[in-house]
């Protein structure tokens, strides 16, 4: 259980947007796969959707690439979007402000997603818009690296932020405490990606479902 394993360790490292405590690796095949094309092609564009991140910034860095920062669930989960309600009393969302927001690109193309877990704990509206979104703004051949729990269970939905390593591990660690707005099921996440190119799957140990998806 994911969130077991910072029960076990003491707080000892802080990062940026609410990251706090432990690093705890966690084998990840699509990093592993991901990996090998970053060492491969210098000189790619790379968004990155979790909080503000030294080592990640340094290591893409150091291959030649350049970063785009977004804390895509932060801004969701704390800003201002909703905007009332409709006549079923569901909520109404700013979609396209949130997209300025946190996406703007103006011309610029980019060739990989680090997308981790945002679109677990972003709003329903928000989830296919960001997608299209990416879509738009990535290469032919561009990749998205996403994580999606797949089971809801409290104890199994903590909210991490995703540290990458020169290895085939990736570091979690406990971040801000938003709520699991969904868990993901293989079809949901291919109806999701539809229009994309190519669907590769990790599989993996935990409640998190490891995909690749080219454009």
């Amino acid at each position: 259980m994911i969130r077991g394993w910072f029960d076990k360790k003491e707080s000892t490292q802080s990062a940026g947007s609410g990251a706090t405590g432990p690093r705890i690796p966690r084998h990840s095949g699509g990093w592993a796969a991901l990996r090998k094309r970053l060492q491969a092609e210098p000189g790619l564009r790379i968004i990155d959707s979790g909080a503000t991140s030294p080592t990640n910034i340094n290591y893409l860095t150091s291959l030649g690439h350049s970063v785009f920062m977004t804390d895509l669930a932060t801004e969701a989960c704390t800003g201002t979007w909703q905007k009332g309600v409709d006549e079923d009393d569901k909520p109404i969302y700013d979609t396209e402000g949130y997209l300025k927001q946190t996406l703007n690109f103006g011309d610029r193309m980019y060739d990989i997603v680090l997308l981790w877990t945002a679109l677990d704990y972003l709003p329903e509206p928000f989830v296919p818009a960001v997608v299209r979104h990416l879509h738009a703004a990535l290469n032919p051949g561009g990749q998205v690296l996403a994580f999606f729990h797949t089971r809801k269970q409290p104890e199994e939905s903590a909210h991490c932020r995703f540290h990458i390593t020169e290895s085939d591990t990736v570091e979690m660690q406990l971040a801000q405490p938003f709520p699991l707005q969904r868990a993901f099921t293989n079809r949901i996440i291919q109806d999701l990606f539809s229009e994309w190119s190519g669907f590769r799957q990790f599989l993996a140990k935990d409640s998190i479902s490891e995909v690749i998806i080219t454009r």
